[in-house]
């Protein structure tokens, strides 16, 4: 892509128009599995995040590298309730749930991992309570099988988000926890319906192991990272400015050109954004060749 040539994503910004930046609220922000999927967003300062991350050494190197746009604080985030948070030997299997070693122990590292090296009390935060929020356009939770306390605790902040971007398991890997089903029953009780899946973890189920390949994979899911949006066939139901963070997430963060197409062509119905913005954002997705 040229020099001279803006990225699809600033185009798209542009053509949009926004009132404030893209509002992406982290919570499970512990930086151990790669990028956050709106890095693109924050790079280009078109996004501000607010994260939460009750782990001392993630909360550390979060704050250690973070950008004026964002902020992160060291609530446990659900219903309000108190609960127990089971600190594990790995930090990315710690939950409010006790691991089920039942499950745990038929995949090669997980019972070990998920370990309880440490017992804390803790009181959970809603989302709905905390000022900190001033708004939320995309939610990204990782919280090990919490996530239906997490949406209940803020259920009015989510009747506006636009995108949510979940891990859900599909066994028990800790006791109690809901499963897949329930998440998706609760998002699509928000107006909300799956559109894409970030990620599928498989592994193989013991005896059979490979030494030489000790996290290889075949058929067995335990779990998977799911996008849910707004649903778009709905686009009477949300305002513009949603129809705006809708596109940019949508764009920025999966690349889903069409999605946001489409959020600009119900835009220009309502005179919103110029008649010929889905043109010139799709040229520029061709000039750029898909970059974001």
């Amino acid at each position: 892509m040229s020099a001279s040539v803006s990225p699809p994503t600033d185009t798209l910004r542009s053509l949009l128009c926004p009132q404030r930046l893209t509002a992406v609220v982290d919570v499970g922000a512990n930086p151990i599995d790669g990028d956050a999927p709106y890095k693109t967003m924050l790079s280009r300062r078109h996004c501000t995040v607010t994260g939460f991350e009750p782990q001392p050494e993630g909360l550390t190197s979060l704050n250690a590298r973070k950008s004026d746009l964002e902020i992160y604080l060291p609530y446990v985030i659900g219903d309000g309730s108190p609960a127990t948070l089971h600190v594990a030997v790995v930090p990315g299997m710690t939950s409010l749930f006790e691991p089920n070693m039942a499950v745990l122990k038929w995949f090669n590292g997980f019972a070990e991992w998920a370990t309880v090296k440490e017992k804390l009390p803790v009181t959970t935060r809603r989302l709905d309570d905390l000022p900190e929020i001033a708004a939320l356009d995309m939610l990204k939770i990782d919280v090990q099988g919490a996530e239906i306390s997490v949406f209940k605790g803020g259920r009015q902040r989510l009747q506006r988000a636009v995108a949510v971007h979940t891990e859900v398991c599909f066994l028990s890997l800790y006791k109690g926890q809901p499963l897949f089903g329930e998440i998706d029953l609760e998002l699509r009780s928000l107006g909300l319906i799956p559109h894409h899946i970030d990620h599928v973890n498989r592994r193989t189920i013991l005896p059979a192991y490979d030494p030489s390949a000790p996290n290889s994979a075949l058929n067995q899911v335990l779990f998977a990272d799911i996008v849910y949006i707004r649903d778009f066939t709905k686009a009477e139901a949300m305002d513009d400015e949603q129809l705006k963070h809708l596109a940019i997430i949508a764009y920025a963060c999966y690349g889903s050109f069409d999605l946001a197409a489409h959020c600009l062509f119900r835009l220009a119905e309502r005179k919103a954004v110029v008649p010929e913005a889905v043109e010139r954002f799709m040229n520029s997705v061709r000039t750029g060749a898909g970059a974001v």
